[in-house]
C-alpha cells in the first residue's frame, strides 16, 4: 500500500495514474489531494491528471524522474539504501576548505560515479568540503542546474537518486563533507508545471528569471513548506552536510517570520533530531549582516531589529570584486566600484566594502557594517561558477591576469580570515573555460536564450559569443585532467597544496576574529602586509620590487617567487610575489 499526496488547490478534480490504471483522489484540507494504491511502491511510475486536462503531469515533489522533467514520476523508497557513513562528523566551517564543482563537467563522463574517482585527489589536495552545483532535475542533456523544475529529484543524466547517495557515502568515506547548491528563488521556464497545481509563483514581484516565489501571499504556507521540506530531504535522505542557498536577495518576503529564519529553525531542529551538524550558506548581494546573524541576536546598529535570520555563512562578493578588479584592471559592470588596494584591505578587515556608502554601479547607498561577526561567517574566493561562467568566454583568472597574479590571489584567499572556496580546476590553472550552457528542448526558448546571451555581451562581436545551447559549449567546459602531467599545471596545483598545508598548520590562520587582523598597505607601491598572530604575510601586486619595513622575523615559510632578499628590518619583495614569514 502506497499513499500518494499532491497539493493542488487550483483544480476542482484530480486523478492519479499509476502505470496504466487511474484512481480518483480525495480532496482534504487546504487543497491537498490523496489516494492509496495497494500494489504501488518503490519503482512504480505515476502522474497526475488535473480536471479535464488529458496530459499527465509529474509530481511537483517527485523524488525520481527517470525520463526527464516532462516524463512521469517514479516512487522512491529512501529506506532501501544502506548507508555506510555511521559516525561521520564533518570538519567545522572554521577549518573548512571548500571545493565547488559541477558534476557534468568535473569528469569526462559527467556523472556522480565519475566524480567518485576524483575524491582521493581532492582529499590529497587538502579539501574538506565538496560543494555541488545544483543536481536537481533540469531540462535537457546538460545545464548548470539553476533552471531546475523538479527540485526533489536528482538529475538522471548524472546517475539519479541511488548514484547520488553512493557519491555522498564515498565522500564521507574519503573524509569529505558534501554541500549542495539549491535554488529556491525561481523555477526554470522549461518543464515547470507547478502553476497548474497551485500558486507557487506570484506576479506581484519579479526576479531576473521571471515571477518570484510566493512566500507571503495566499497559499504561501504550503509553498514555504515545499521548499523547507526539500531542504530537509537533502539533509536527511541524502546525508548532505549542508546547503548553499542561491541568490537569497531575490526572495521577497515581508512575513513576520522570514523564510530564511523559518528554514534555519527547521534545519536546526532536524540537526537535534538526528544528532548531526548541518550548515546553511547563502548567496546574497544585500550586504546585510542580518542574513548571517544568529536568530535572536540583534545588531545594535539598527534602530529596530527583529534579530538575525540564522544562516551560518554567506559568499563574500566584495572580497572577490576588490581582488579581481585590482589584478585585472577591469572596471565594467560592478567592477567599476572596485580596484584599489584600500578597498581590498577594507574587504579583509570589514568584509563589506559597501557597508552604507554610495555605490556608483548601483547608483545608491548600499549595505551596512558587519560589526562583530566572525570572518568564518563569510566565504572568500577568487573564482566561482558565476564569476567565470557569466563572462562572455568563461575565461578563468589566470587567463585574464596570468599565472603569477593567479598564484598571488590564491595566497591572499588562503591566508585571509574567511572560509576559502576553490572552483573546480582553479587549483591547477585548468585551460578549459567554464561557459554558460543549457539544453532547452523548446526551440523557441533555446533561441531566446542564445540571443539573450549575445545581447548581454553586446560589446563583443556577435558571432564570437559561444552559443550556450550548443553541445560544444558544454564539452569545452569539461576539465582536462591530463593537464596535471604538464609542468605549469603541476606547479600551480602544488602551490595550492602548500597554501592549504600552511593554513591548516597555523592556528592564527584559522582565526575568524577580525580584531586580530593587522593590515598595512602602500597604494602607490602596490604592496600589502597582513599580520596574523606570529605569521607575517606580504603581497606585492606591483610590477617592481617592493621595499617593505617589517618587524623582526625568524624564517621564510613560503613564497611564490625567489629570491626574496631580507635585511634585519626590511624585506625586498619581487614583483607579483607572495611571501610568508614567522615573526620573532
Amino acid at each position: 500500500m502506497h499513499r500518494f499526496e499532491v497539493w493542488a488547490p487550483r483544480v476542482r478534480s484530480c486523478a492519479l495514474r499509476v502505470g496504466h490504471a487511474s484512481y480518483a483522489m480525495s480532496l482534504k484540507e487546504r487543497g491537498w489531494w490523496t489516494a492509496e494504491v495497494a500494489d504501488a511502491g518503490h519503482g512504480s511510475d505515476y502522474a497526475f491528471l488535473l480536471e479535464d486536462d488529458t496530459q499527465p503531469y509529474p509530481d511537483p515533489r517527485s523524488a525520481w524522474q527517470p525520463n526527464g522533467v516532462h516524463g512521469v514520476s517514479r516512487v522512491l523508497d529512501h529506506s532501501r539504501h544502506s548507508w555506510k557513513d555511521h559516525g561521520w562528523t564533518p570538519a567545522p566551517l572554521s577549518h573548512a576548505i571548500i571545493y565547488e564543482l559541477h558534476i557534468g563537467t568535473f569528469t569526462p563522463d559527467g556523472t556522480f560515479a565519475g566524480a567518485v574517482n576524483q575524491l582521493s585527489y581532492l582529499h590529497g589536495l587538502g579539501v574538506t568540503h565538496v560543494e555541488l552545483m545544483p543536481v536537481n532535475s533540469f531540462p535537457g542533456r546538460w545545464g548548470w542546474g539553476y533552471d531546475g523544475v523538479t527540485l526533489y529529484a536528482p538529475q538522471e543524466q548524472y546517475g539519479g537518486p541511488e548514484a547520488l547517495k553512493q557519491f555522498v557515502d564515498a565522500c564521507h568515506a574519503t573524509g569529505l563533507a558534501v554541500l549542495l547548491d539549491v535554488v529556491y528563488n525561481h523555477f526554470g521556464p522549461d518543464g515547470n508545471y507547478t502553476g497548474r497545481f497551485g500558486p507557487y509563483i506570484t506576479d506581484n514581484h519579479h526576479t531576473p528569471w521571471g515571477g518570484a516565489i510566493n512566500l507571503e501571499e495566499a497559499g504561501s504556507d504550503e509553498v514555504r513548506r515545499f521548499f523547507c521540506d526539500n531542504a530537509l530531504m537533502w539533509l536527511r535522505d541524502y546525508h548532505f552536510d549542508g546547503l548553499r542557498l542561491d541568490a537569497v536577495h531575490a526572495f521577497v518576503d515581508r512575513s513576520a517570520k522570514h523564510f530564511l529564519e523559518q528554514l534555519s529553525e527547521e534545519v536546526e531542529f532536524l540537526s537535534q533530531q538526528l544528532g548531526r551538524s548541518f550548515v546553511l550558506i547563502a548567496e546574497s548581494d544585500l550586504n546585510d549582516p542580518r542574513v548571517v546573524t544568529p536568530r535572536g541576536l540583534q545588531d545594535r546598529s539598527m534602530s529596530y531589529d527583529p534579530g538575525g535570520l540564522g544562516i551560518d555563512a554567506q559568499w563574500s562578493d566584495d572580497f572577490h570584486h576588490s581582488l579581481f578588479a585590482l589584478l585585472t584592471g577591469e572596471r565594467h559592470s560592478y567592477y567599476r566600484d572596485f580596484g584599489s588596494i584600500a578597498q581590498l584591505v577594507k574587504s579583509l578587515a570589514s568584509v563589506y566594502v559597501y557597508d552604507g556608502i554610495y555605490s556608483e554601479h548601483r547608483g545608491c547607498i548600499h549595505g551596512r557594517p558587519v560589526q562583530n561577526l566572525s570572518a568564518h561567517r563569510f566565504l572568500g574566493y577568487i573564482q566561482n561558477h558565476d564569476q567565470i561562467g557569466n563572462r562572455p568566454f568563461g575565461d578563468r583568472l589566470h587567463i585574464e591576469a596570468g599565472i603569477p597574479k593567479a598564484k598571488l590571489a590564491a595566497a591572499l584567499m588562503m591566508m585571509a580570515p574567511f572560509v576559502p572556496m576553490i572552483f573546480q580546476g582553479e587549483e591547477f590553472a585548468a585551460s578549459s573555460p567554464f561557459l554558460y550552457f543549457a539544453d532547452h528542448e523548446d526551440p523557441d526558448l533555446a533561441r531566446a536564450v542564445s540571443e539573450g546571451r549575445r545581447k548581454e555581451h553586446a560589446h563583443e562581436a556577435w558571432d564570437s559569443i559561444p552559443d550556450p545551447e550548443s553541445q560544444e559549449s558544454f564539452d569545452k567546459s569539461k576539465l582536462n585532467w591530463s593537464e596535471l602531467k604538464e609542468p605549469i599545471h603541476t606547479e600551480v596545483m602544488n602551490w595550492y597544496r602548500f597554501l592549504i598545508e600552511l593554513r591548516k598548520s597555523q592556528p592564527s590562520l584559522l582565526d575568524g576574529n577580525r580584531n586580530n587582523l593587522d593590515v598595512q598597505f602602500d597604494e602607490a607601491q602596490r604592496w600589502l602586509l597582513m599580520k596574523r598572530g606570529p605569521i607575517l604575510l606580504l603581497y606585492n601586486f606591483g610590477e617592481n620590487t617592493a621595499r617593505i619595513s617589517v618587524p623582526a622575523y625568524r624564517n621564510l615559510l613560503l613564497t611564490s617567487n625567489l629570491p626574496v632578499e631580507c635585511e634585519p628590518d626590511t624585506i625586498f619583495l619581487p614583483a607579483l610575489t607572495f611571501a610568508a614569514f614567522n615573526i620573532a
